[in-house]
């Protein structure tokens, strides 16, 4: 009996879901989408098979709209919405311009990342993470740069343990995972849990989980979606680990806290410290700041080890860059040493990291938001109520007219274009600078507010293993081919050989 109960619940549930996809998609056509290009097909059922090519093949169709568009904007189709694009400037900072009440992302992420179900933030309302983000952690990134350092140095030692002048062989994307997870946790929960391996591997199985039952969550008519996140989610046990995790860390705090006020010896400067801090009401316990600081991980630790292992698979595919990024990371480093102040000096490790940015970014779309009622673009055209609105960011960054040679990659662009200006630091031109011609980050009051410590501390990470080892592909083996999964790119996974530096 039990069996067939636990067979039937996935079928019904699959059901209910193609059910609630075709209604949905059915009863939101509408004569306002009907007036803007589609990329694939518009018909209510065929649309799915464009919504299944772009799941794989995003990156082919961004770039057929963006070409064929003449009035600036094409859709495509989702499994429950329609996604219109914004493909020419003006456009573009009409989806900038636009307040959060009309065209949101706030509301959009709550509908991909289910928060009520996933994250049960005890104060649903409350995003103060957000501006501790983007202020304390901003501020103090100088401050922290000596034990980001340290314990990147040490990371790599122990996940890449060198054995003399000998080659030893390494999964590159796993441990650029765990390097980055440990090393971001330093400035977040400190020493000694952000070594602790089972601290590691739930932060990083956390933020995977909550990308996929957020997913499956929303597909579910809302009624159900409290039963079927009870069923399928373990995020509820998972969160429960973080609590008991942290708990005697955030309880010593308090305690020094009550005692001594704001500041005491030793008072340690993380982000579990400045969420403390700043908390109020139910968000101020152990329970309310284990999904914060989930949360804060899930943001930082995966794009940024996704960038940086791309960064090194262009560098491998392109070897004759080692060199001159080398000779610029020893002669920065004999004037500044291993400082905030030094990485910043390194205007072509930047530049690399920028050109890689641009053809390899993580998302194929940039500022996504939920239209809360109709929105009325510069053209004259609408999108209703309940469309995402969106820029094609991998378009974008391979247009020939803004990008000479778009599709190649040349690792100095950037820096090749600041001393054209005769200006070496030219902000515009800085791997955290976001634009409407390089979207990496996102744009307007969105823009991604940790995006100054993940370029810090890829950047820092880039440049130690430039200066420390040599690095090739297993075997002679080229650069794995990468995928598309809903919007993201992905890079394949590899064995890269390291050994210490020769020269």
């Amino acid at each position: 009996m039990h069996d067939e109960f636990t067979l039937k619940v996935p079928l019904l549930g699959g059901l209910l879901v193609v059910v609630s996809l075709f209604v949905n998609r059915y009863f939101r056509s509408d004569p306002m989408l009907d007036a803007i290009p589609t990329v694939g097909f518009s018909d209510p059922i065929l649309s799915y098979f464009s919504t299944l090519r772009f799941f794989f093949d995003g990156v082919r169709m961004l770039k057929e709209g963006y070409q064929k568009s003449r009035p600036g904007l094409f859709k495509m189709a989702l499994f429950r919405r329609w996604v219109v694009l914004a493909a020419r400037s003006e456009l573009i900072e009409d989806v900038r311009k636009a307040p959060e009440d009309v065209l949101s992302l706030n509301e959009l992420t709550d509908e991909l990342l289910q928060p009520e179900y996933t994250l049960d933030f005890l104060n649903q309302n409350d995003l103060f993470h957000n501006d501790v983000i983007r202020s304390k952690l901003t501020r103090n990134i100088a401050v922290t740069f000596k034990e980001v350092r340290d314990e990147l140095v040490m990371a790599m030692d122990d996940f890449i343990p060198m054995s003399g002048d000998e080659w030893v062989k390494v999964p590159i994307l796993e441990t650029i995972r765990r390097v980055i997870c440990r090393t971001t946790n330093r400035i977040f929960v400190g020493v000694p849990l952000c070594r602790d391996y089972d601290y590691q591997t739930l932060n990083l199985t956390f933020a995977v989980n909550l990308l996929k039952f957020g997913m499956i969550i929303s597909l579910f008519p809302k009624p159900l979606r409290p039963i079927v996140s009870r069923i399928l989610s373990n995020l509820p046990s998972q969160i429960q680990q973080e609590i008991e995790f942290i708990r005697p860390m955030v309880e010593e705090r308090f305690a020094k806290m009550e005692e001594y006020g704001d500041d005491w010896d030793d008072k340690p400067n993380d982000v579990l410290m400045w969420l403390m801090s700043e908390a109020k009401g139910v968000e101020r316990s152990v329970e309310g700041l284990a999904r914060r600081l989930l949360l804060v991980n899930f943001a930082a630790v995966h794009s940024a080890s996704l960038t940086l292992t791309q960064v090194l698979y262009r560098l491998l595919a392109n070897p004759e860059y080692i060199e001159p990024l080398r000779e610029e990371v020893d002669a920065v480093i004999t004037e500044e040493g291993w400082t905030k102040a030094g990485i910043d000096k390194m205007h072509k490790i930047d530049s690399f990291l920028r050109e890689s940015l641009r053809l390899d970014g993580f998302l194929l779309l940039a500022a996504p938001r939920l239209a809360l009622r109709p929105f009325t673009f510069s053209n004259g055209m609408t999108v209703p109520a309940g469309t995402i609105v969106s820029i094609p960011a991998s378009a974008i960054h391979t247009d020939e007219r803004i990008y000479p040679n778009p599709d190649e990659f040349d690792g100095f662009r950037f820096a090749k274009l600041c001393e054209s200006e005769g200006d070496t630091t030219a902000s515009r031109y800085q791997s955290v600078s976001p634009s409407s011609e390089h979207l990496v980050f996102g744009l307007g009051r969105h823009v991604c507010p940790g995006r100054f410590l993940a370029v810090n501390e890829i950047k820092a990470l880039f440049a130690h293993i430039i200066a420390t080892y040599d690095i090739k592909f297993e075997g002679g083996k080229g650069v794995p081919r990468e995928f598309c999964i809903r919007g993201m790119r992905i890079p394949g996974k590899a064995n890269v050989m390291f050994r210490t530096r020769q020269k």
